[in-house]
């Protein structure tokens, strides 16, 4: 049987990278398309896997990809996602997370390329109303990056009834850890993420981790959150990927570990993982961070046959205090 051939928008980026590895060694031809204004040449680490270097909104290059490798799939990670920047700039978001995939779709469309595997978000939800968290909850964001994402759940709707696509919209939780075996892992510019935030203060890379709020309704007053590992999410992609080009029905898919894990909680595990202290101050509540977020992940579960491994925030923090302890400190060199 010939190999599936997938294009992976994104692909050099934090969760794109480790999606690319896994179909690689899976068996699937693996084309990245990045413009690498955040993703990193250094992620893309596989033999036989090419990385193109351009944007998603590119239609002639797009027709030239298409052309020349008839792609069996699509997976689509290419998007800003620092909400804070999002209200500051929302027409930079639309254009690049809800526009420039348009011009992807049409050329999908043109080449009979039916199957696409989108990169989501919990960020769709909006402020909770119950928890954990269904598919069927309402969708409301709160800022343009998850509008911005909705958007794009909407359309893909819209292009399944009109043309046939098929779609995964797998909406994350919060993205953690690093390849089990430290080739590849997370490295923002800037970071927001907790964990390697954490881990920065250990080091003694950056001054201090600040709490924001502890008089949340949370068994230790600080927001608890649903960690999930970057591993898991890459198999929950590879899975989606192969219902959708086994005839599978378009669907949308919590992806989460179902577990809550607090802010102080997982300090106080960098702090044993690592042995070192970690700096810590205390500020106030920051606007629209609800107090708890907690997939319910069944429905991956029962449709993608997919469950999460790390369940514990213990193996994301070992996995990104091992990559980023190793002489790059955790940095990919630069493009």
């Amino acid at each position: 049987m010939a190999k599936k051939t997938v294009l992976v928008t994104g692909g050099a980026g934090y969760i794109g990278s480790h999606t690319v590895r896994l179909l690689h060694a899976e068996g699937y031809h693996v084309v990245v398309l990045d413009n690498l204004v955040y993703g990193h040449r250094g992620a893309v680490v596989d033999d036989g896997v090419e990385l193109v270097e351009g944007a998603v909104g590119d239609r002639e290059l797009l027709d030239a990809l298409f052309q020349k490798y008839a792609f069996d799939g699509v997976i689509h990670f290419a998007a800003y996602a620092y909400v804070g920047e999002s209200v500051q700039e929302p027409l930079k978001y639309y254009r690049n997370n809800t526009a420039e995939p348009l011009t992807l779709l049409e050329v999908m469309a043109e080449h009979g390329c039916r199957v696409f595997v989108f990169s989501s978000t919990c960020a769709t939800y909006g402020e909770p109303k119950t928890l954990p968290l269904t598919e069927d909850h309402p969708q409301s964001p709160l800022s343009p990056y998850g509008k911005s994402k909705l958007m794009v759940e909407w359309i893909l709707g819209d292009c399944d009834v009109a043309w046939g696509l098929k779609s995964a919209a797998l909406r994350y939780f919060n993205a953690s850890g690093c390849s089990g075996d430290a080739a590849i892992g997370e490295d923002h510019d800037p970071e927001t993420h907790l964990i390697p935030l954490v881990l920065q203060a250990a080091k003694g890379e950056i001054p201090k981790i600040t709490v924001f709020g502890t008089d949340y309704p949370t068994n230790d007053g600080t927001c608890v959150r649903d960690y999930i590992h970057v591993e898991d999410l890459a198999s929950a992609h590879s899975k989606a990927l192969k219902l959708l080009m086994d005839g599978g029905e378009s669907i949308q898919c919590n992806l989460g570990t179902g577990v809550g894990i607090s802010v102080k909680e997982i300090i106080d595990l960098a702090e044993e993982v690592t042995g070192k202290q970690v700096p810590v101050s205390f500020g106030e509540r920051r606007p629209g961070d609800p107090a708890r977020l907690v997939a319910d992940p069944g429905l991956a579960r029962e449709i993608l046959g997919w469950e999460a491994q790390n369940k514990g925030a213990r193996a994301m923090i070992e996995t990104a205090w091992q990559w980023m302890s190793q002489d790059h400190g955790g940095h990919f060199p630069e493009n």
